[in-house]
């Protein structure tokens, strides 16, 4: 997938849903260094790619939860 594609599904998503995301691709990244380790295969480009996705989640976190809580502080 693209990264447009990808940011697009991301930003579609709740906080909850990027939590999920979140820890599924801390485990994912977990096994692509574990992979790694025992040398089996090229995984590099995979972990980096799961990093910076990784990152990108963790920054939707970040920009949709002070809206959450500014919602509830109106209210």
């Amino acid at each position: 997938m693209k990264k447009k594609e990808i940011m697009d599904q991301l930003r579609d998503m709740s906080v909850e849903e990027l939590r999920e995301q979140a820890e599924s691709l801390r485990e994912s990244l977990f096994r692509l260094k574990f992979k790694k380790s025992l040398g089996v295969g090229e995984s590099i480009n995979d972990i980096r790619r799961e990093r910076k996705t990784l990152a990108r989640v963790f920054t939707l976190i970040q920009q949709k939860e002070p809206q959450r809580e500014t919602r509830k502080s109106k209210v």
